[in-house]
């Protein structure tokens, strides 16, 4: 008997009883998000699948502009990418499909505006006008300032027909491929006889023609503007000669640089970027 009336008060304590709600929940913490680029993106759709609603419905997709950010505000910034890549002289050459005349032209460009080019035309311009102070340039800085000019409007001239124009029209490939991986003898003879024998769009040998003829018509075009030269055809002939003879050099810069800089002990920035790009380049070039 006591035991059932401890029952009935106990239940009628619990009825009597203001219910306490439960506490809420905490917040789930939300996901950091990038600093936004200013920049909308429309038209694209959202491809996160729609979340569940309130009662197991599922809610409605949201609109945005498929970056996963609302109407009207920024998408993230994408990585950053370099204009030029300064360092493209050291790398291999496209192998998966030929360069159209548009890359041909941008490849033109960025020779001309490699800075290893501009300090060689700096250096050389000094040299030349140091050495020679009547020169028709004319000495101090006026002279220097005429050097440097016309020697881009050379190297201009020379990429613009030996880089763009008679690859494009002969089906050539302007790069210089490096061989790495083979002897040193080996190294040295393709560095000499592509000056005159190089690689096609297809990937097959052919004739140097942005060497052979781009010379000569470098040659000619100079004759117009550069003050002081010897427009004869023996002179000629003798500038065609030295440009040949002297181009392998360029080709051992590219060759060689890489593997001398990877035993310089000394974490120099510019020597450590031209390794990791020729290391990044011969990855990709080796995967499946």
């Amino acid at each position: 008997m006591g035991v059932v009336l401890a029952a009935t008060l106990s239940a009628a304590v619990a009825q009597d009883a203001p219910s306490k709600p439960n506490p809420p929940l905490p917040e789930a913490p939300q996901p950091a998000r990038p600093e936004p680029c200013h920049v909308k993106k429309e038209g694209a759709a959202n491809p996160a699948a729609p979340s569940a609603g309130q009662g197991g419905q599922p809610a409605a997709e949201p609109t945005g502009n498929g970056a996963g950010q609302p109407e009207g505000q920024s998408a993230p910034c994408p990585p950053f990418m370099p204009l030029i890549n300064w360092y493209a002289r050291f790398l291999d050459g496209p192998k998966v499909k030929p360069m159209t005349p548009k890359e041909k032209a941008w490849l033109a460009v960025r020779n001309v505006a490699d800075p290893f080019n501009g300090l060689t035309i700096l250096g050389s311009s000094a040299i030349a006008v140091g050495a020679n102070s009547r020169s028709p340039y004319g000495p101090g800085m006026p002279g220097f300032g005429r050097y440097v000019g016309v020697s881009y409007t050379e190297n201009m001239t020379g990429e613009f027909i030996g880089t763009f124009l008679i690859p494009s029209i002969m089906h050539q490939d302007p790069h210089y491929h490096r061989m790495p991986s083979a002897t040193m003898k080996r190294r040295i003879a393709h560095a000499i006889y592509q000056v005159v024998w190089t690689q096609g769009d297809n990937g097959k040998g052919m004739p140097n023609y942005a060497n052979l003829a781009g010379f000569g018509i470098d040659d000619a075009i100079g004759n117009l503007y550069v003050p002081g030269r010897n427009t004869d055809a023996a002179s000629t002939a003798e500038r065609y000669g030295t440009a040949l003879a002297t181009a392998p050099i360029d080709n051992f810069v590219s060759e060689f640089l890489p593997d001398v800089a990877r035993h310089i002990h000394v974490q120099i920035v510019v020597i450590q970027r031209i390794i990791n790009q020729v290391a990044n380049k011969d990855a990709t070039n080796n995967s499946p």
